[in-house]
């Protein structure tokens, strides 16, 4: 037999167990016949568990079976039926609560979840949905308190019976209409199931906008926490960290200590470095004792110049220092090591939990965190000459690197010049080779024919080797030349005042020659 529960959130189809369960089933079936489940509200939803219903006082400590209606608070509640035995193995089934002592009256709960075998043997099962799973789901994501009541009321708005095969007991009046609900019924301090629930109302354009900002966080925050980035979806950044960047790698710790100090009193102050080669990663965390101080130099250190260079403050959004006490008991903020994202161990371990909350003042900073730092020049020095003193050695670096940027260049236009001029020559001594070589040839053929042929070939012979011997003396000598040339070209390029002081030698050579006795008789 079958049964139309209109709910708020849709319609469900019941199919009762009348084999099973006789007399429950004709419990629920007068119940829906005398319209006593009109207006009753889901006042406990479980996700994925169950919701319960049945009470018209929305309590869940009310509500009577029909024997209670019909022969008086004395049958109020009636026995549950045991056997056979129905086991709560699937969403969708129907099941009557048990109020104590296996006694029954009204109240029944749908399951929203597979497998509740722990809720067998003490509840009673005596129908389930067989349409109407999309209203059943809608139920299920509901947005509950802590009590499992929710926000807005569901509500059971009417029931129809399609087939009733019980007739009915003598003394009952069934309504012609469905009766009106009391004040106490629609008054549940919650939200009406007809009303529009609009969160953007009479807020402006900002808060609409802020809002939607929030709830983002919150579902990103959640994401987080799945996939275990965060210990806690509350879970927030302190208030009292800077984050600052865009730092000069010759920036130190204690240079920012020195610098931010004005504001207040700083707890930590640590540049994170590489841990292999330990240089600044140009990026730092300022701790300081209060949020106000933080605040303070949010507002006064951004885009403030710090060794040539204009940094960038911000708060820190970084939560790597929460430590999760557990599930209901929140974090707590560890402070007190050095902070460095490469390494594990920055929460202090191997000690009591007084040491690891345990603070650092400035003055104790240089002496734990010293050898961790880069060495640097403790001598006293000026900023302002300091920072003079930086920029001309880099200025005179770069024009270092330019005067040999620009001598590179010079060599290899020489080298090419003298590339190109050495291959234009050889082809001018090897096209003159081969018109000597043609006219000799010319020249030796009259020749062997007027002479003898023996005679003839011995000459010949003979000026071949004349020739070739002068040939390679003359490339060897022009080789010698080239050679002697570029290097002189290279030690002039290397240091010159080494070619001006040979030029002085040269030029004071030929003032002593022409000063000499010989030279001046032969000028007269």
């Amino acid at each position: 037999m079958s049964v139309i529960l209109e709910t708020t959130k849709g319609d469900l189809t019941v199919d009762l167990f009348i084999k099973e369960r006789p007399k429950t089933c004709l419990n629920f079936l007068k119940l829906c016949k005398m319209k006593r489940y009109n207006f009753n509200r889901f006042h406990h939803v479980e996700r994925n568990f169950l919701c319960q219903t049945g009470d018209p006082t929305g309590t869940g400590r009310g509500g009577e079976s029909i024997f209670g209606l019909l022969y008086g608070q004395q049958a109020k509640y009636y026995e549950a039926e045991q056997v056979p035995v129905l086991k709560h193995t699937k969403p969708g089934l129907l099941s009557m609560v048990n109020v104590g002592d296996n006694m029954l009256g009204s109240q029944f709960f749908i399951t929203l979840g597979d497998n509740l075998d722990f809720l067998d043997k003490e509840h009673c099962v005596f129908g389930e949905v067989v349409e109407g799973h999309d209203a059943l789901l809608n139920i299920n994501e509901a947005i509950c308190d802590e009590n499992h009541i929710p926000y807005q009321d569901i509500r059971i708005t009417h029931t129809v019976i399609l087939d009733d095969p019980f007739p009915d007991p003598p003394g009952l009046e069934i309504p012609i209409h469905s009766p009106e609900p009391t004040k106490e019924m629609l008054d549940s301090g919650r939200i009406a199931a007809d009303e529009d629930i609009n969160d953007m109302e009479g807020k402006t354009a900002e808060e609409i906008e802020e809002l939607i900002a929030e709830k983002e966080a919150k579902a990103r925050a959640t994401i987080l926490e799945m996939v275990g980035d965060l210990p806690s979806v509350d879970a927030a950044p302190p208030e009292n960290v800077l984050f600052v960047c865009k730092l000069n790698p010759v920036t130190t710790d204690d240079d920012l200590m020195i610098i931010f100090s004005r504001f207040g009193k700083i707890v930590n102050c640590e540049i994170i470095r590489d841990r292999q080669t330990m240089n600044s990663l140009q990026y730092a965390f300022i701790e300081f004792d209060n949020p106000k101080s933080c605040e303070d130099a949010y507002f006064k250190m951004d885009n403030v110049l710090i060794d040539d260079r204009r940094i960038h403050v911000d708060f820190s959004q970084s939560v790597s220092r929460l430590q999760w006490k557990g599930k209901g008991r929140g974090v707590e903020f560890v402070g007190g090591k050095a902070f460095d994202p490469n390494k594990e161990d920055y929460k202090v371990k191997d000690q009591p939990k007084r040491e690891q909350s345990k603070r650092i003042s400035s003055d104790d900073h240089p002496k734990r965190y010293g050898p961790q730092q880069r060495q640097r020049d403790f001598q006293p020095r000026d900023q302002y000459r300091g920072g003079r003193e930086h920029r001309e050695g880099r200025d005179g670096r770069d024009r270092r690197e330019h005067r040999e940027d620009r001598d590179g260049r010079d060599r290899r236009e020489h080298r090419e010049d003298r590339d190109r001029r050495d291959h234009r020559e050889d082809r001018d001594r090897r096209e003159h080779r081969e018109d000597r070589d043609r006219r000799e040839h010319r020249t030796d053929r009259s020749d062997i024919d007027n002479r003898g042929r023996r005679g003839g070939e011995r000459d010949h012979r003979e000026d071949r080797y004349n020739r070739d011997h002068r040939e390679e003396r003359h490339n060897r000598d022009h080789r010698h030349q080239s050679d002697r040339r570029e290097r002189d070209h290279r030690e002039r390029r290397r240091s010159p005042d080494r070619s001006h002081k040979q030029e002085d030698v040269s030029a004071q050579k030929r003032i002593r020659r022409s000063s000499s006795p010989k030279n001046s008789h032969r000028t007269k």
